[in-house]
Formats: structure tokens, sequence, C-alpha cells
């Protein structure tokens, strides 16, 4: 019988494990499994984070010698799974940033195994979770951080140069010197797709908005900012068919394939940003706790961890539909940590 158990590998749940170790709770946190399946629906361990190279926006990590800082702080056979680095003067990875919260998290007394959570059983007071192997786990609380998976286009080329051009965050990615003063692709019709749009448009030279259909989704109020923005071109009723690189390079352009009688096109472009949405990674819970109709896990209580079943709580995008930030998983890592440490002390 665990105290908590948190499942999860990203910033919500390397935080929640930071509290509820400092707590005295001992936390087993489960973290995934890397399989050929969770690489397809980007839910491989230690979260999205991972497909972003440098991270500019989280507080405390101003560029520097990073990668010296990461290899002192981070377990050597952990410092062998990050990415390579061209320079060791910068910000810091996504990549790196995870395994900096999870060494502390470990430091602290966390425990982790590796292992994908398939069913869960809430009924009782005490919550039951199984593993893809067959294993039970039995906790008096239980911390949910799955996190949310882009969607992507499915081409190859796009898997072909994630973090090499192609992104599914302008407000992570954006201002990096790759899209700096470059012309960018955003894709997608919706009002997230068209904040990114704009977002971009504060570095890019020229932002390129693509959308499959004749007409956008999004609010009427975006659709007139996009139309008065300079520095934004729309391409309506056309398809990404090929996103165009090197290995040198990353991407250098995108073909689309136009419908409606349009010629189709070839964009040089050095970035592709997918805004065509989120899936918080919820199907293991359903019918388990009440979710919204996004897909998101419900918090009844504003500012609060806590979910429809007493002793679950929730943090990260897994919870959050809007921000999808690092820095506000981790917030809410703690904020559930602290609401199940009162739950287990009688004091919720």
């Amino acid at each position: 019988m665990e105290k908590v158990i948190i499942i999860g590998s990203g910033p919500a749940a390397w935080t929640a494990a930071i509290y509820t170790a400092r707590g005295a709770f001992s936390p087993l946190v489960i973290e995934g499994q890397y399989t050929e399946a969770n690489q397809v629906s980007g839910t491989l361990p230690m979260g999205q984070l991972t497909q972003t190279c440098e991270v500019e926006n989280f507080p405390g990590f101003p560029a520097g010698q990073i990668r010296d800082y990461v290899k002192s702080a981070v377990q050597s056979d952990r410092v062998a799974l990050l990415p390579p680095r061209d320079l060791e003067h910068g910000t810091i990875f996504g990549a790196e940033l995870v395994e900096l919260i999870r060494s502390q998290a470990v430091q602290f007394g966390a425990r982790v195994v590796t292992d994908e959570i398939v069913s869960v059983d809430f009924t009782g007071n005490t919550h039951k979770l199984t593993g893809a192997e067959g294993n039970l786990y039995e906790s008096q609380t239980v911390i949910i951080a799955t996190g949310a998976s882009a969607k992507y286009l499915g081409l190859r080329s796009e898997q072909q140069y994630k973090n090499r051009g192609v992104s599914a965050c302008a407000i992570c990615d954006g201002a990096l010197p790759r899209y700096r003063n470059h012309e960018v692709a955003v894709i997608g019709g919706g009002d997230s797709a068209l904040e990114e749009a704009i977002h971009l448009a504060k570095f890019a030279s020229k932002v390129h908005l693509i959308h499959r259909r004749a007409e956008f989704r999004a609010s009427k109020i975006l659709v007139n900012r996009i139309a008065e923005h300079k520095q934004i071109v729309v391409h309506l009723s056309y398809t990404p068919t090929e996103i165009i690189g090197t290995n040198e390079k990353g991407v250098t352009g995108i073909m689309l394939s136009g419908t409606s009688g349009k010629v189709d096109l070839e964009l040089p472009i050095t970035g592709v940003f997918v805004a065509i949405g989120h899936v918080p990674n919820t199907n293991f819970l359903r019918g388990s706790l009440a979710l919204n109709p996004d897909g998101t896990i419900t918090r009844p209580i504003p500012f609060r961890g806590n979910t429809s079943v007493r002793g679950v709580f929730a943090a990260g995008d897994v919870a959050d539909g809007r921000y999808r930030q690092a820095v506000i998983a981790a917030a809410g890592g703690c904020t559930a940590a602290l609401d199940a440490e009162k739950y287990l002390n009688g004091n919720e």
C-alpha cells in the first residue's frame, strides 16, 4: 500500500514528486514506457518538453554552460540519454530541464518504476492501478500528471524534422534563432493556430498561415486581426503534403496541395508550427473520473488539484486545456501535491 502514486513523468509529475517526497510520503512515480506505440502517439516518458529544443521561458536558466551543469547534477546514465549539443553555451534544452527536475525528485526520495497504467479502479477508499504487464498498484492517493499529446499531420517528413524546424508550440520555440527573421508556416484554422501566427509574427520575417478549409474556424476577432496583419500571408484550401529539409539545415520548405482548383505551392521556410490541437492522455481514465468535453480532467474546485474522486488529484496539461506551459504544469504539480498531503493528514 502506497501513500502517494504519481502517474506521469513531465514537469507536473516530478514537481509533485519533489513536494510529496519532501513531505516524507515516499511517492512512487510511474513514468511510462519507451515503446514504439508511445513514440508514434507522442506519449513517451518525460513528456512533451523533451520534444522542445531550447527553453527560454522557464525561470532560472539564463544562457550559459548548461550542459556542464546538467552533467554535474544528473546521473551519468541519464546524461547519456540527452540529445547532443552543438555548443556548450546556450539556453537549457527541454530534455535537460525535465532530467534536472527528475533528479531533484529522486534526490529527496521519490521512487521510480517504468510501467504503463492501462486501467484504474477508484471505487473504493484504496485506489488501484493496473500496469501494462498486469502489475497491480494500490495507494491512498493518486496524482495524475500524464500530460497531453500534440496532434500532428502524420507526415513521415514531419517526424524526421521534429526539433529541427517542426514544432507544436510557438510560444515555446518561436523566438529561437532558427525562426527569428525567417519565414515560417503555421498549420491550422482554429483560435490556437491564429494566435500562434500572431505571436510568431513578432519574430519571423513572414508567417504563412495554412488551412485546409475555405474558411477559418477561429473567432471573428482573430480572423480580422490576421487579415490586417502585414506579416501574415493566408493560404486557405491548402493541405501540407511534405516538409522539405536537409540533415544539415533541418526544415527548408513545405509542399502544399491545393483544393478547389488552386495550384500546388512550395514555400521556402525554416519552421513549421503545427497547431491542430492537443489530446489529453486520459483514455485509461474514462468511466472512472469526470472529464471535460475536451478530454481534460475536471477539477471541480477552482485553483485546486482535486478531481471528482476523493484522494485523486490532477496536474499539468492533462487537466489544463488552455495554457500548456511547463512552468504552469510545475505549479500544478505543487498544488496537487499539497492537496494530497492535506488529504492524507485528514485536513482536506
